[in-house]
Protein backbone atom coordinates (compact mmCIF):
# COMPACT_ATOMS: atom_id res chain seq x y z
CA UNK A 1 0.00 0.00 0.00
CA UNK A 2 3.16 2.56 0.79
CA UNK A 3 4.24 1.43 -2.80
CA UNK A 4 0.82 2.47 -4.30
CA UNK A 5 0.77 5.57 -2.00
CA UNK A 6 4.29 6.83 -3.36
CA UNK A 7 3.75 6.02 -7.02
CA UNK A 8 0.45 7.95 -6.82
CA UNK A 9 2.43 11.20 -5.49
CA UNK A 10 5.07 10.93 -7.79
CA UNK A 11 3.25 12.35 -10.72
CA UNK A 12 1.83 15.14 -8.64
CA UNK A 13 5.05 15.82 -7.13
CA UNK A 14 6.91 16.09 -11.03
CA UNK A 15 3.69 18.63 -11.85
CA UNK A 16 3.78 20.69 -8.83
CA UNK A 17 7.39 20.81 -9.26
CA UNK A 18 7.11 22.33 -12.46
CA UNK A 19 4.58 24.74 -11.08
CA UNK A 20 6.67 25.81 -8.94
CA UNK A 21 9.20 26.36 -11.57
CA UNK A 22 6.54 28.83 -13.43
CA UNK A 23 6.01 30.41 -10.36
CA UNK A 24 9.61 31.26 -9.56
CA UNK A 25 10.20 32.32 -13.42
CA UNK A 26 6.65 34.70 -12.87
CA UNK A 27 7.80 35.88 -9.73
CA UNK A 28 11.17 36.69 -11.02
CA UNK A 29 9.90 38.34 -13.91
CA UNK A 30 8.51 41.30 -11.42
CA UNK A 31 11.80 42.15 -10.28
CA UNK A 32 13.12 44.78 -12.50
CA UNK A 33 16.41 45.08 -10.34
CA UNK A 34 16.72 41.44 -10.36
CA UNK A 35 16.49 41.31 -14.28
CA UNK A 36 18.96 43.86 -15.08
CA UNK A 37 21.18 42.24 -12.66
CA UNK A 38 20.64 38.80 -14.45
CA UNK A 39 21.80 40.69 -17.62
CA UNK A 40 24.93 42.21 -16.24
CA UNK A 41 25.95 38.60 -14.80
CA UNK A 42 25.63 37.37 -18.20
CA UNK A 43 27.50 40.13 -20.10
CA UNK A 44 30.21 39.01 -17.46
CA UNK A 45 29.97 35.36 -18.27
CA UNK A 46 30.02 36.15 -21.83
CA UNK A 47 33.32 38.41 -21.16
CA UNK A 48 34.83 36.21 -19.35
CA UNK A 49 34.47 32.95 -21.75
CA UNK A 50 35.14 35.22 -24.84
CA UNK A 51 38.61 36.55 -23.56
CA UNK A 52 40.70 34.93 -26.20
CA UNK A 53 38.39 36.38 -28.82
CA UNK A 54 38.60 39.98 -27.35
CA UNK A 55 41.62 40.49 -27.27
CA UNK A 56 42.57 38.78 -30.42
CA UNK A 57 39.96 41.76 -31.78
CA UNK A 58 42.63 43.95 -30.32
CA UNK A 59 45.35 42.57 -31.07
CA UNK A 60 47.07 42.48 -27.60
CA UNK A 61 47.31 39.67 -24.72
CA UNK A 62 47.60 40.18 -21.09
CA UNK A 63 51.48 39.18 -20.60
CA UNK A 64 53.49 40.98 -23.42
CA UNK A 65 55.74 43.85 -21.85
CA UNK A 66 55.48 46.76 -23.80
CA UNK A 67 58.92 49.09 -22.38
CA UNK A 68 58.21 51.61 -25.74
CA UNK A 69 54.75 52.75 -23.89
CA UNK A 70 55.47 53.89 -20.45
CA UNK A 71 58.01 56.78 -19.58
CA UNK A 72 60.89 55.76 -17.44
CA UNK A 73 61.61 59.03 -16.52
CA UNK A 74 58.55 59.58 -14.70
CA UNK A 75 58.82 56.08 -13.11
CA UNK A 76 56.75 54.18 -15.36
CA UNK A 77 53.98 56.26 -16.64
CA UNK A 78 52.21 55.35 -19.36
CA UNK A 79 53.09 57.94 -22.19
CA UNK A 80 50.29 59.52 -23.69
CA UNK A 81 46.92 60.79 -22.52
CA UNK A 82 44.23 58.79 -20.22
CA UNK A 83 46.88 56.21 -19.35
CA UNK A 84 47.99 55.51 -22.91
CA UNK A 85 45.06 55.01 -24.50
CA UNK A 86 44.50 53.93 -28.36
CA UNK A 87 43.32 52.01 -31.32
CA UNK A 88 45.63 49.69 -29.91
CA UNK A 89 45.23 49.51 -26.68
CA UNK A 90 41.36 50.38 -26.04
CA UNK A 91 41.80 50.97 -22.30
CA UNK A 92 45.52 51.98 -21.65
CA UNK A 93 48.32 50.51 -20.25
CA UNK A 94 49.40 49.12 -16.75
CA UNK A 95 52.34 51.51 -15.28
CA UNK A 96 56.18 50.25 -15.40
CA UNK A 97 55.52 47.00 -17.24
CA UNK A 98 52.98 48.44 -20.33
CA UNK A 99 50.74 45.21 -20.66
CA UNK A 100 47.68 45.93 -22.22
CA UNK A 101 44.51 46.64 -19.30
CA UNK A 102 42.03 45.74 -21.06
CA UNK A 103 43.27 42.13 -21.98
CA UNK A 104 44.40 41.55 -18.23
CA UNK A 105 40.58 42.77 -16.97
CA UNK A 106 38.89 40.48 -19.49
CA UNK A 107 41.11 37.82 -18.48
CA UNK A 108 41.02 38.97 -14.84
CA UNK A 109 37.16 38.11 -15.35
CA UNK A 110 37.31 34.81 -15.78
CA UNK A 111 40.20 34.25 -12.65
CA UNK A 112 38.02 35.70 -10.77
CA UNK A 113 34.32 34.37 -11.51
CA UNK A 114 35.90 31.21 -11.97
CA UNK A 115 37.34 30.86 -8.80
CA UNK A 116 34.05 32.07 -7.15
CA UNK A 117 31.43 29.56 -8.72
CA UNK A 118 34.11 26.49 -7.91
CA UNK A 119 34.21 27.69 -4.73
CA UNK A 120 30.74 28.02 -4.15
CA UNK A 121 30.46 24.31 -5.92
CA UNK A 122 32.82 22.90 -3.26
CA UNK A 123 30.61 24.53 -0.42
CA UNK A 124 27.49 23.53 -1.64
CA UNK A 125 28.34 19.88 -2.46
CA UNK A 126 30.32 19.13 0.97
CA UNK A 127 27.23 21.25 2.82
CA UNK A 128 24.42 19.47 1.38
CA UNK A 129 26.25 16.15 1.80
CA UNK A 130 27.09 16.88 5.59
CA UNK A 131 24.13 18.60 5.93
CA UNK A 132 21.98 15.53 4.88
CA UNK A 133 24.04 13.18 6.25
CA UNK A 134 23.74 14.43 10.14
CA UNK A 135 19.59 14.81 9.70
CA UNK A 136 19.44 10.88 8.39
CA UNK A 137 22.12 9.22 10.74
CA UNK A 138 21.76 8.50 14.36
CA UNK A 139 22.04 10.47 16.93
CA UNK A 140 25.85 9.93 17.62
CA UNK A 141 26.37 10.78 13.89
CA UNK A 142 24.17 13.83 14.09
CA UNK A 143 26.48 15.56 17.24
CA UNK A 144 29.79 14.71 15.59
CA UNK A 145 29.05 16.32 12.00
CA UNK A 146 27.26 18.94 14.08
CA UNK A 147 30.55 19.50 15.66
CA UNK A 148 32.49 19.69 13.03
CA UNK A 149 29.87 22.23 11.22
CA UNK A 150 30.26 24.39 14.38
CA UNK A 151 34.28 24.26 14.24
CA UNK A 152 33.94 25.66 10.82
CA UNK A 153 31.37 27.93 11.00
CA UNK A 154 33.46 29.50 14.08
CA UNK A 155 36.73 29.28 11.89
CA UNK A 156 38.13 32.74 11.13
CA UNK A 157 38.22 32.35 6.82
CA UNK A 158 40.74 35.15 5.62
CA UNK A 159 42.95 33.99 8.50
CA UNK A 160 42.87 30.06 7.32
CA UNK A 161 43.34 30.61 3.78
CA UNK A 162 46.36 32.91 4.66
CA UNK A 163 47.96 29.73 6.91
CA UNK A 164 46.72 27.12 4.15
CA UNK A 165 47.60 29.08 1.04
CA UNK A 166 50.64 29.73 2.44
CA UNK A 167 52.65 26.28 3.13
CA UNK A 168 51.12 24.83 0.13
CA UNK A 169 54.21 24.90 -2.68
CA UNK A 170 54.03 27.13 -5.38
CA UNK A 171 53.79 24.39 -8.23
CA UNK A 172 50.25 23.68 -7.44
CA UNK A 173 47.61 25.52 -9.49
CA UNK A 174 46.82 29.24 -7.64
CA UNK A 175 43.23 29.97 -9.01
CA UNK A 176 42.35 25.69 -8.12
CA UNK A 177 44.17 25.73 -4.63
CA UNK A 178 42.11 29.33 -3.94
CA UNK A 179 39.09 27.50 -5.09
CA UNK A 180 39.46 24.27 -2.75
CA UNK A 181 40.34 26.73 -0.12
CA UNK A 182 37.64 29.04 0.22
CA UNK A 183 35.21 26.15 -0.66
CA UNK A 184 36.51 23.70 2.08
CA UNK A 185 36.79 26.27 4.94
CA UNK A 186 33.24 27.96 3.88
CA UNK A 187 30.98 25.30 3.86
CA UNK A 188 29.62 25.51 7.57
CA UNK A 189 26.32 27.50 7.43
CA UNK A 190 24.78 25.80 3.93
CA UNK A 191 25.60 23.00 6.13
CA UNK A 192 23.51 24.13 9.05
CA UNK A 193 20.48 24.89 6.67
CA UNK A 194 21.03 21.46 4.82
CA UNK A 195 20.74 19.79 8.30
CA UNK A 196 18.01 22.05 9.87
CA UNK A 197 15.74 21.36 6.01
CA UNK A 198 16.43 18.07 5.90
CA UNK A 199 15.14 17.58 9.33
CA UNK A 200 11.46 19.21 8.56
CA UNK A 201 11.54 17.54 5.54
CA UNK A 202 11.95 13.87 6.80
CA UNK A 203 9.21 14.01 8.87
CA UNK A 204 6.36 14.50 5.94
CA UNK A 205 4.52 12.06 4.87
CA UNK A 206 5.50 10.99 1.31
CA UNK A 207 9.20 10.66 2.95
CA UNK A 208 7.26 8.21 5.79
CA UNK A 209 5.51 6.04 3.23
CA UNK A 210 8.39 5.82 1.05
CA UNK A 211 10.71 4.78 4.14
CA UNK A 212 7.61 2.47 5.21
CA UNK A 213 7.73 0.97 1.35
CA UNK A 214 11.57 -0.47 1.86
CA UNK A 215 13.86 2.25 0.18
CA UNK A 216 17.05 2.71 1.20
CA UNK A 217 17.68 6.13 2.94
CA UNK A 218 20.52 6.98 -0.35
CA UNK A 219 17.26 6.39 -2.36
CA UNK A 220 15.08 8.55 0.05
CA UNK A 221 17.49 11.33 0.14
CA UNK A 222 17.98 11.21 -3.56
CA UNK A 223 14.18 11.44 -4.82
CA UNK A 224 12.29 12.37 -1.92
CA UNK A 225 14.85 14.76 0.20
CA UNK A 226 17.15 16.55 -2.10
CA UNK A 227 14.34 18.36 -4.70
CA UNK A 228 12.82 19.57 -1.37
CA UNK A 229 16.40 21.24 -0.20
CA UNK A 230 16.87 22.74 -3.97
CA UNK A 231 15.21 26.37 -2.85
CA UNK A 232 17.05 26.62 0.38
CA UNK A 233 20.55 25.53 -1.01
CA UNK A 234 19.88 27.87 -4.62
CA UNK A 235 19.39 30.92 -2.32
CA UNK A 236 21.70 30.40 -0.32
CA UNK A 237 24.18 29.34 -3.45
CA UNK A 238 23.84 32.54 -4.95
CA UNK A 239 24.38 34.92 -1.99
CA UNK A 240 27.90 33.07 -1.45
CA UNK A 241 28.78 34.06 -5.02
CA UNK A 242 29.36 37.57 -4.60
CA UNK A 243 31.08 37.16 -1.00
CA UNK A 244 33.49 34.45 -2.53
CA UNK A 245 34.56 36.91 -5.19
CA UNK A 246 35.62 39.65 -2.28
CA UNK A 247 37.39 36.99 -0.96
CA UNK A 248 39.43 36.22 -3.98
CA UNK A 249 40.40 39.53 -4.30
CA UNK A 250 41.22 39.69 -0.71
CA UNK A 251 43.23 37.24 -0.82
CA UNK A 252 44.72 38.11 -3.84
CA UNK A 253 45.33 41.93 -2.49
CA UNK A 254 47.18 40.36 0.15
CA UNK A 255 49.45 38.62 -2.10
CA UNK A 256 49.24 35.04 -1.17
CA UNK A 257 45.95 34.59 -3.95
CA UNK A 258 46.92 34.27 -7.49
CA UNK A 259 50.29 34.92 -8.42
CA UNK A 260 51.34 36.69 -11.52
CA UNK A 261 51.68 37.02 -14.33
CA UNK A 262 48.22 35.38 -14.05
CA UNK A 263 45.53 38.20 -14.28
CA UNK A 264 43.01 38.62 -11.82
CA UNK A 265 41.19 42.18 -10.56
CA UNK A 266 42.61 41.91 -6.50
CA UNK A 267 46.07 41.39 -8.22
CA UNK A 268 45.65 44.12 -10.08
CA UNK A 269 44.71 46.41 -7.04
CA UNK A 270 47.77 45.41 -4.90
CA UNK A 271 49.61 46.47 -8.30
CA UNK A 272 47.71 49.42 -8.30
CA UNK A 273 47.77 50.96 -4.81
CA UNK A 274 50.84 53.15 -5.62
CA UNK A 275 49.36 54.75 -8.73
CA UNK A 276 45.69 56.24 -7.87
CA UNK A 277 47.45 59.70 -8.67
CA UNK A 278 49.98 58.94 -11.47
CA UNK A 279 47.53 56.58 -13.09
CA UNK A 280 44.02 56.70 -11.49
CA UNK A 281 42.42 54.17 -14.49
CA UNK A 282 44.85 51.50 -13.17
CA UNK A 283 43.26 51.08 -9.78
CA UNK A 284 39.66 52.22 -11.39
CA UNK A 285 39.22 49.75 -13.92
CA UNK A 286 39.67 46.24 -11.51
CA UNK A 287 37.84 48.33 -8.58
CA UNK A 288 34.74 49.17 -10.76
CA UNK A 289 34.46 45.95 -12.67
CA UNK A 290 34.19 44.60 -8.68
CA UNK A 291 31.45 46.53 -7.36
CA UNK A 292 29.73 45.97 -10.62
CA UNK A 293 30.19 42.27 -10.25
CA UNK A 294 29.32 42.06 -6.78
CA UNK A 295 26.62 44.59 -6.47
CA UNK A 296 24.81 42.72 -9.88
CA UNK A 297 25.32 38.88 -8.28
CA UNK A 298 23.97 40.32 -4.65
CA UNK A 299 20.77 41.80 -6.37
CA UNK A 300 20.30 38.73 -8.21
CA UNK A 301 20.71 36.55 -5.48
CA UNK A 302 17.94 38.60 -3.21
CA UNK A 303 15.90 38.36 -6.02
CA UNK A 304 16.19 34.60 -6.35
CA UNK A 305 15.49 34.66 -2.79
CA UNK A 306 12.44 36.61 -2.93
CA UNK A 307 11.10 34.45 -6.03
CA UNK A 308 11.84 30.86 -4.20
CA UNK A 309 10.00 32.45 -1.04
CA UNK A 310 7.54 35.20 -1.63
CA UNK A 311 7.15 35.39 1.60
CA UNK A 312 9.79 37.12 2.78
CA UNK A 313 10.05 40.18 1.28
CA UNK A 314 12.84 42.06 -0.88
CA UNK A 315 15.56 43.14 1.09
CA UNK A 316 16.46 45.49 -2.04
CA UNK A 317 13.24 47.68 -2.45
CA UNK A 318 14.81 49.38 -5.98
CA UNK A 319 13.49 47.88 -9.05
CA UNK A 320 10.89 45.63 -7.26
CA UNK A 321 7.89 46.35 -9.36
CA UNK A 322 6.32 48.86 -6.49
CA UNK A 323 3.33 49.71 -8.56
CA UNK A 324 2.77 46.01 -9.21
CA UNK A 325 2.98 45.50 -5.24
CA UNK A 326 0.53 48.24 -4.43
CA UNK A 327 -2.16 46.91 -6.81
CA UNK A 328 -1.88 43.55 -5.70
CA UNK A 329 -1.93 44.39 -2.13
CA UNK A 330 -5.03 46.93 -2.70
CA UNK A 331 -6.81 44.13 -4.50
CA UNK A 332 -6.11 41.82 -1.38
CA UNK A 333 -8.07 44.22 0.47
CA UNK A 334 -10.58 44.77 -2.08
CA UNK A 335 -10.88 40.71 -2.21
CA UNK A 336 -11.06 40.34 1.88
CA UNK A 337 -13.06 43.23 2.29
CA UNK A 338 -15.87 41.64 0.34
CA UNK A 339 -15.18 38.73 1.47
CA UNK A 340 -16.10 40.23 4.76
CA UNK A 341 -19.61 41.72 3.52
CA UNK A 342 -20.68 38.40 2.25
CA UNK A 343 -19.89 36.70 5.14
CA UNK A 344 -21.72 39.21 7.22
CA UNK A 345 -24.87 39.27 4.76
CA UNK A 346 -24.92 35.08 4.93
CA UNK A 347 -24.93 35.51 9.09
CA UNK A 348 -28.14 38.25 8.70
CA UNK A 349 -30.00 36.36 5.97
CA UNK A 350 -31.39 33.62 8.55
CA UNK A 351 -32.42 35.73 11.29
CA UNK A 352 -34.44 38.24 8.50
CA UNK A 353 -35.90 34.94 7.19
CA UNK A 354 -36.58 34.00 11.10
CA UNK A 355 -38.21 37.36 11.69
CA UNK A 356 -40.42 37.12 8.86
CA UNK A 357 -42.09 33.93 10.27
CA UNK A 358 -42.63 35.83 13.21
CA UNK A 359 -44.73 37.96 12.03
CA UNK A 360 -46.76 35.99 9.90
CA UNK A 361 -47.18 33.91 13.06
CA UNK A 362 -48.21 37.36 14.87
CA UNK A 363 -51.11 38.28 12.04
Amino acid sequence: MSEALVASQAPEAAASGASGARRFWQRLRTQRAALVAAAVVALLVLVALAAPLLTALEGQDPTTYHPGLVDSARGGVPIGSLGGISGDHWLGVEPQTGRDLFARLVYGARVSLGVALAATTVQVVLGVVVGVTAALGNRWVDQLLSRITDIIVAMPLIIMALALLAVVPSSFPRPVLVSLIIGFVAWGTIGKIARAATLSLKNLDYVAAARLSGWSTWRIARRELLPGLAAPVITYAALMVPANISIEASLSFLGVGVKPPTPSWGQMLTSANIWYQAAPQYLLLPAGALFVTVLALTVLGDGVRTALDPRSASRLRVGTGRRQEAKADAAAETAKASAAAETAQADTAPETADTTVAKEARS
